[in-house]
C-alpha cells in the first residue's frame, strides 16, 4: 500500500499502485486518509457492512501519512503505477482530451469577439485557473490582472460556452469583492459589459440566495450592484454546498445501509437526508441557466462564492442539456475535464473522505458526485439522447475518491504541473476511450438530436440513484445483469444490420 497525505487506495487483490497523494506538501499540512476502494468495482464507503474494516484499515495507515510529497515518493509512484500501465497507453502521451487552446481553436465562432488570453501563464494571476482563457477581445491583460484583484481567489469572468444556435455564451466566476463599503472596479463593469456589447441586457445567476450574498458583505465577499451593472439582471438560488451537502449524503448513505426492513424509517431517513432535494435544486437551476441562453437568447455570468463547486455544477449540466457535442461518451469526458480538472474544482478536498469517515469534517462535500447524480437523472428521463452508459458514471464517480489515474489529483492545474501529474501518470479519460472501454461505456441506444433536452424536476421525476447508492444489493445486482443482456443483444442486432 501506498500513501501519501489525505489519499489512499487499497485493493483487497494486489498491492496499491495509485500515484495517490496530498497536493499541500508546500503547506505542511497533514491530512487524514479516509478512502478505500475494493476490486471489485465497488466502492467501500458506501457499504455498511465494511465499516469495521475501514475502521480497521484506518488504524493500519496511520503512520503512512506524510506531511510532504518527496521525489523519491513520485519515483515510487511511478514505478508502481508502470506495473499497471494499459499496453496501448504511453506516459509520453499527451495528457489529456481538452486544453483551452484547443476548445479555442475548434470554435471559429468565437474568433471575431473573443480572445485566448496567457495572462495566467505562470498561475500568479490566478492560482486556480489553468494557464489560457478565452475573454473579450477588447479587454487586454492588465486589465484582466485588475478584475482578478476584484474577484474571490483571482477568478475574474472568463468564458465557459458559446451558444452556436444564437452567439449568448456562459461566463464563470467568483464573487465580487466589494465588501462592506460596497466597492467598486471599473475594469470589472467594462469586462461585462464587453461581454453583452449590444445586447439589451445579461443575467447574473448567483448560487447563494439574496441574503447570504448580503452577508458575504460584511466578511469582503458581495455581489454585483444594480447602480453599477445596470444591464445585467441578477438573479439568486441557493444551493446548498459544503458541510450541509456532505452532511446529506452521510444521512443518505445510511438510509441505505439500514437493514431494518421498515418502511416507514427508510422513506423517513430518505426524505431527512435531502439528497434528492440538491439534486432538483441543481437541476432545476441548471435549467433556469439554459433557458436563459437558449430560449431567452441572453448571455450569462454564473458564479457563487469561490466559484469552484455550484458554479462548475450548473454550468455542465446546462450545457449538457443545451449542446448535443457534450451528449457524446468523448464530449462529455471533455466537458468534464474542461469544466472540472481545469476549471479548478478542489478534488483533492472535497473528495478527501469518504460518507462513512469519522474524521472531523473540513472541507469535503460531494458536489462531483451530486454533478454525477443529476446527469443520471438526465440519462434516465432521456435515454436515447446520451451517448454514454450508467456504466460511465458509476466508473467515474468510484475514481473520483479512489483511482489508478492522475486525473482527480490536487487542487487545481497549478498543483498537478508542480507535483508532475501529468508526466508520472496516465489520464483516465484518455484510458475511457481505448476501442474496448469505449463500448462498454457507450449507449447502445444512442440517437443524436440536436434539440435541447429539458429535464423535468417534478418530486414524482427524480428517484434514487440505485446503481450508485444501492449498488450492492441482490435486486440491483440482477436489475444490472437484465441491463447487459439488452446491451449485448442490441450489439448483436446491430452487427446483423450491418451484415
Amino acid at each position: 500500500m501506498l500513501c501519501c497525505g489525505s489519499r489512499c487506495t487499497h485493493r483487497a487483490e494486489a498491492p496499491c499502485a495509485s500515484p495517490a497523494t496530498t497536493c499541500s506538501s508546500r503547506t505542511g499540512r497533514r491530512a487524514a486518509v479516509g478512502r478505500f476502494y475494493c476490486s471489485s468495482g465497488t466502492s467501500m464507503p458506501l457499504r455498511k457492512g465494511h465499516l469495521d474494516l475501514q475502521g480497521r484499515l484506518q488504524s493500519s495507515v496511520k503512520t503512512c501519512v506524510c506531511s510532504s510529497l518527496t521525489s523519491q515518493a513520485w519515483s515510487s509512484v511511478s514505478t508502481l503505477h508502470a506495473l499497471l500501465r494499459p499496453s496501448d497507453l504511453s506516459l509520453q502521451d499527451q495528457w489529456g482530451l481538452s486544453s483551452p487552446e484547443k476548445h479555442y481553436t475548434q470554435m471559429k465562432e468565437l474568433h471575431d469577439r473573443w480572445r485566448l488570453s496567457t495572462v495566467n501563464r505562470d498561475y500568479t494571476v490566478c492560482p486556480s485557473y489553468p494557464p489560457a482563457v478565452i475573454v473579450p477581445m477588447d479587454v487586454d491583460d492588465d486589465v484582466l490582472k485588475k478584475v482578478a484583484k476584484f474577484r474571490q481567489g483571482g477568478r475574474f469572468p472568463v468564458l465557459c460556452y458559446y451558444h452556436r444556435k444564437n452567439g449568448m455564451v456562459i461566463m464563470r466566476s467568483s464573487q465580487p469583492l466589494t465588501g462592506a463599503n460596497r466597492k467598486r472596479c471599473r475594469e470589472d463593469e467594462n469586462l461585462l459589459q464587453a461581454v453583452i456589447d449590444d445586447s439589451d441586457k445579461g443575467y447574473i445567476i448567483d448560487t447563494r440566495s439574496s441574503q447570504q450574498a448580503q452577508q458575504a458583505r460584511m466578511t469582503g465577499g458581495g455581489f454585483e450592484s444594480k447602480s453599477w451593472y445596470s444591464r445585467w439582471k441578477r438573479l439568486h438560488r441557493q444551493m446548498e454546498r459544503g458541510k450541509a451537502l456532505q452532511e446529506s449524503l452521510i444521512k443518505l448513505v445510511e438510509a441505505c445501509g439500514d437493514e431494518s426492513h421498515n418502511m416507514d424509517r427508510w422513506l423517513s431517513k430518505l426524505e431527512n437526508s435531502k439528497w434528492l432535494s440538491h439534486v432538483q435544486t441543481a437541476l432545476s437551476t441548471a435549467g433556469l441557466l439554459a433557458e436563459c441562453v437558449e430560449r431567452d437568447g441572453h448571455s450569462v455570468l454564473v458564479h457563487g462564492s469561490e466559484g469552484v463547486d455550484s458554479t462548475l455544477l450548473i454550468s455542465t449540466l446546462a450545457q449538457l442539456i443545451m449542446d448535443p457535442r457534450c451528449r457524446t461518451l468523448e464530449g462529455f469526458l471533455a466537458l468534464l475535464e474542461r469544466e472540472w480538472v481545469q476549471a479548478g474544482h478542489t478534488f483533492q478536498q472535497r473528495c478527501a473522505h469518504s460518507a462513512h469517515s469519522h474524521a472531523r469534517l473540513q472541507q469535503e462535500a460531494p458536489v462531483f458526485l451530486l454533478l454525477l447524480d443529476c446527469v443520471w437523472q438526465l440519462w434516465r428521463q432521456f435515454p436515447l439522447a446520451l451517448g454514454f452508459s450508467e456504466a460511465l458514471l458509476l466508473r467515474v464517480a468510484t475514481e473520483a475518491y479512489a483511482s489508478d489515474y492522475g486525473t482527480f489529483l490536487c487542487n487545481s492545474d497549478q498543483e498537478r504541473c508542480a507535483l508532475g501529474v501529468k508526466e508520472k501518470t496516465h489520464c483516465l479519460f484518455q484510458a475511457l476511450l481505448r476501442s474496448r472501454e469505449r463500448e462498454h461505456y457507450s449507449n447502445p441506444l444512442y440517437e443524436p438530436t440536436e434539440l435541447a433536452i429539458w429535464p423535468s424536476v417534478h418530486p414524482q421525476s427524480l428517484q434514487l440513484w440505485r446503481g450508485f447508492f444501492l449498488r450492492w444489493t441482490q435486486q440491483t445486482r440482477h436489475l444490472e445483469e437484465a441491463q447487459e443482456e439488452i446491451r449485448n443483444m442490441v450489439i448483436e442486432w446491430e452487427k446483423l444490420a450491418l451484415s
